[in-house]
C-alpha cells in the first residue's frame, strides 16, 4: 500500500498545484479589453478561378 499512497500523494499535490496556478492567473492577470478590426481582402472571401 506505500506506493498506492504515494500515487495518492502526488496526484493531491499536482492537483493542488494546478489549482493553485488558477487561482493565481485569475486573480493577477487582468485582460484587455478593445475593439478589434481585421481587415480581409476581397480575394480571400472571393477567390477568382
Amino acid at each position: 500500500m506505500p506506493t498506492l499512497f504515494r500515487f495518492l500523494v502526488t496526484l493531491g499535490i499536482l492537483a493542488g498545484l494546478a489549482y493553485g496556478a488558477m487561482f493565481a492567473l485569475v486573480t493577477f492577470v487582468q485582460p484587455k479589453r478593445g475593439e478589434i478590426t481585421i481587415r480581409i481582402p476581397a480575394d480571400k472571401i472571393n477567390p477568382k478561378n
